[in-house]
């Protein structure tokens, strides 16, 4: 059983939880400890996991990460007005070969899926993404990925996997199950222009850094239509987390990184979230425990919602274009907006029927002046799900 070579939360972290408020969350999780063992699963929403595995890392780590002190900065944190159950299963310590930890991180998260419980993993090292992709093979046929990254982490084939390598692998790798990548967040002078070129030629979605700043409204749609998300922490400028040389001086802010965190918890198909990359330093430790403080507030103003041209709660909107006919949909509830992509099938609708695009209002505006949306194009090329 994987869930065996989990390792109990660090006495130093629940030495401090006698320090906290009744209000803060240290007092409200359920925690993996030495003496209690594992907490029940039953009713539980989210799991806070750690993953002590770098042996993959493109840059060599001088250091563990330092979970026990991430944890104590999200345990002292004051719970929102949450209907959440959490729970912390403690750490995943490295296996005698990599693969022996992404076989355990896989199995666990397959596990945790299976049970409909969000797993939340902090790791320094972004490849532990491949085995959580895994996970899904038993729990889903096709996986949306969103990755929050200024890298597509696109690597030679015969490459081994690495933290900057590992999307190869996703790709590649038998049995295939990715249907979209979408990145978040890339800055053009980090890839190549022959990743470029792949992520076009695959209809992946790809949104630079400025884009997403500009409006971060924009990461909204990519997100709800994402099953797992993995945010790489160098992503975020160098400067709002005393980063070292491995970090640059471009990226999200800690409001918009929150913000982008924020949007993936309201998504009702993301299912699973990572953190990964974090240096060892009070400020990324802070940072790391308010983006999962803003994950789980998402998640807690969810709304399961999908348009339905019989419902008063959205409008309909026919948009005739010189080439095809738009058929948009806005929700009156939540004001989020939906693209019909004819001719193609999803697995959530009755057979027959278009599939639904998650899109914005910008995107309606740009049909009405005869610009075909450049996501609803690729959904339209290579299928929707």
């Amino acid at each position: 059983m994987a869930f065996d070579f989990l390792v109990p939360v660090a006495d130093q972290v629940l030495a401090h939880n006698e320090f906290l408020p009744a209000q803060a969350i240290g007092r409200h999780i359920h925690i993996h400890t030495e003496k209690d063992g594992l907490p029940v699963l039953a009713n539980v929403n989210f799991a806070l996991l750690g993953v002590n595995e770098s042996r993959n890392a493109f840059e060599k780590k001088p250091e563990k990460l330092d979970l026990a002190q991430i944890r104590i900065q999200f345990y002292r944190l004051l719970m929102g007005n949450w209907n959440a159950s959490l729970v912390d299963l403690g750490n995943i310590e490295e296996g005698e070969k990599v693969e022996d930890t992404y076989f355990v991180v896989k199995e666990i998260v397959a596990g945790l899926l299976e049970e409909d419980i969000i797993p939340i993993l902090i790791g320094p090292t972004q490849d532990i993404t491949y085995p959580m992709y895994r996970a899904y093979d038993r729990i889903k046929d096709m996986v949306n990925l969103v990755s929050i990254d200024s890298r597509f982490d696109f690597g030679i084939d015969e490459e081994l996997i690495s933290s900057h390598s590992y999307m190869s692998k996703i790709i590649t790798e038998k049995p295939n199950n990715l249907f979209n990548f979408s990145n978040i967040g890339y800055q053009s002078y980090f890839n190549a222009q022959e990743e470029v070129d792949l992520m076009d030629r695959l209809f992946f979605d790809a949104y630079r850094l400025g884009e997403i700043a500009s409006d971060i409204t924009l990461a909204e749609p990519v997100l709800r239509n994402a099953h797992l998300v993995s945010l790489d922490f160098r992503a975020i400028k160098s400067s709002e987390i005393n980063g070292s040389k491995n970090f640059s001086p471009n990226g999200f802010n800690g409001r918009e990184i929150c913000s982008i965190a924020r949007y993936a918890g309201i998504s009702d198909k993301v299912s699973a979230f990572g953190v990964f990359e974090a240096e060892n330093n009070i400020q990324a430790f802070q940072l790391i425990a308010q983006i999962i403080w803003y994950f789980i507030e998402g998640h807690n103003f969810r709304i399961r919602e999908y348009p339905d041209s019989k419902s008063k709660n959205f409008t309909k909107f026919i948009v005739p274009t010189e080439t095809e006919e738009l058929v948009f949909f806005k929700s009156l509830l939540t004001q989020r907006w939906w693209v019909e992509v004819p001719s193609l099938v999803s697995s959530h609708t009755k057979s027959g029927s278009p599939a639904l695009l998650p899109c914005t209002e910008k995107d309606y505006l740009d049909a009405c002046d005869q610009n075909i949306p450049d996501r609803w194009f690729k959904a339209y090329k290579k299928g929707f799900n």
